[in-house]
């Protein structure tokens, strides 16, 4: 009896096990294997609106990045993603921070070559996230740290997607606090004027000649306005909150409200400002002078009145709408509206459309055109036109009202099955993306961008 009972106990159990193991359910991997992205562009621009000189001069800038992204699965439910990155740039508006810093003489037309004209963006970014059993609930968290010359930024943030309806809708939340603090540069005239007592005898421009706005030699430039900031920090503090719906096997679409909040200097202070009700003073050549605002090729420089100065308070708010449809196994169209307004009385509007084209099993073409029109600060004035009497003034072209217009086209190549390999590295896709942009202040720029992801065997 006593082994008929123990026999009988055995039984329920192993049958118990059995049916747990039959009742389980397959879960798949968030993220099968690591996947490995290497990414590269190249930006260059052009235009006459330099916010470095005032709302004049070159914009000529070039820019080359690099990033790599690094996904990994640290298990069937957690992804661990960590990108990091540079941007070497050249730009007239460095360089013109200090014009006086090379040989060449000192106009806004012409980019100076002295150790201002180029400079270092790093990045780092780290997510880890995680998705539920059931993959219909996953949350996430991330840092950030970034540096370049004239600031240092933090970042940290998280959110949280929930997926209903089978997974046809879905509801996100995220926040993100980015805490940056200012190693302010100011224009090189700014710097001389405060680091000799209210003089610019001497020093910096011995040997250059410093003249008023009738051509005469003086020693009485006196920047009234100036002074160097004191809250050197910038917070912002963004929640945003989006909704997606599936409508069909073809059909989908997406809205979003993003509520961003910023404190501190919100300005650059490498931005220089001219007033209107202010004497101009210059150094270079007396004879240019009475062509100075109508010639490009004069060689003189307008020392600053002032630097660009904004509220320490900003709140901007974007709401958006996608809407993708699938017409066939070849077409796709991708449509996207945002309407913009923040509390400086900028209001825009952007419009885009992409098309993707599937040619073949492995080739996709990507036809886009974007759309884009704002109105102007309230703080905004072109070159000569802010008064010293203001608190806020800004010559940032930026901020102004504009309308521009981007064409793009990008080709992709796919292949599923990662048959071409370096080294232990799977070719999974090829992105090549091209971008023509055109403002119709006179700012036209041209974007070249390549992405390769890698799937690790």
């Amino acid at each position: 009896m006593k082994n008929n009972i123990i026999i009988m106990l055995l039984f329920c159990f192993g049958s118990t096990m059995a049916q747990q193991e039959s009742t389980e359910v397959y879960k798949k991997r968030v993220l099968e294997t690591s996947e490995v992205d290497f990414l590269t562009s190249y930006y260059a621009q052009e235009g006459n609106n330099a916010s470095v000189t005032g709302g004049i001069g070159t914009e000529e800038l070039t820019d080359l990045t690099a990033t790599i992204v690094v996904s990994v699965p640290m298990n069937d439910d957690d992804v661990l993603t960590v990108d990091a990155g540079f941007s070497a740039y050249t730009s007239a508006s460095s360089s013109n921070t200090d014009p006086f810093d090379d040989a060449d003489g000192a106009s806004p037309w012409s980019t100076s070559s002295g150790a201002s004209s180029g400079d270092l963006w790093a990045n780092l970014n780290a997510d880890y996230s995680h998705s539920s059993d059931d993959r219909n609930t996953i949350w996430n968290a991330d840092f950030s740290v970034a540096s370049e010359y004239d600031y240092f930024s933090l970042g940290f943030g998280g959110g949280l997607t929930k997926l209903y309806n089978e997974k046809n809708t879905t509801l996100g939340v995220s926040a993100k606090v980015y805490l940056d603090t200012w190693n302010p540069v100011y224009p090189i005239e700014l710097r001389a004027f405060e680091g000799n007592a209210g003089s610019l005898n001497g020093g910096l421009f011995s040997g250059l000649t410093l003249l008023d706005q009738n051509g005469n030699t003086t020693l009485g430039y006196n920047p009234a306005n100036y002074k160097s900031i004191q809250d050197e920090g910038r917070n912002t503090y963004s929640l945003s909150l989006s909704f997606s719906q599936i409508l069909s096997k073809n059909a989908q679409f997406s809205v979003f409200i993003d509520i961003v909040s910023q404190q501190g200097w919100l300005g650059n202070p490498l931005q220089r400002v001219y007033f209107s009700d202010v004497d101009n003073y210059y150094v270079g050549n007396a004879s240019n002078i009475p062509n100075y605002t109508s010639s490009n090729n004069t060689d003189v420089f307008q020392l600053a009145d002032d630097i660009e100065r904004l509220p320490d308070n900003r709140l901007k708010i974007p709401i958006g709408f996608r809407f993708n449809y699938y017409i066939n196994e070849i077409f796709t169209v991708r449509t996207y509206y945002r309407y913009y307004f923040d509390d400086w009385g900028i209001q825009s509007n952007t419009a885009s459309i992409e098309v993707p084209i599937k040619v073949s099993s492995k080739f996709t073409l990507y036809p886009s055109f974007r759309y884009y029109t704002q109105t102007e600060a309230d703080y905004f004035a072109p070159y000569e036109q802010n008064v010293s009497t203001d608190q806020f003034y800004t010559s940032d072209y930026d901020l102004s009202k504009f309308n521009a217009n981007q064409y793009g086209f990008g080709i992709s190549y796919t292949d599923i099955f990662s048959k071409t390999h370096i080294w232990k590295l799977g070719l999974k896709s090829i992105d090549f993306k091209y971008n023509n942009y055109e403002r119709n202040t006179g700012l036209s720029a041209n974007y070249f961008g390549l992405g390769f992801k890698f799937v690790m065997d």
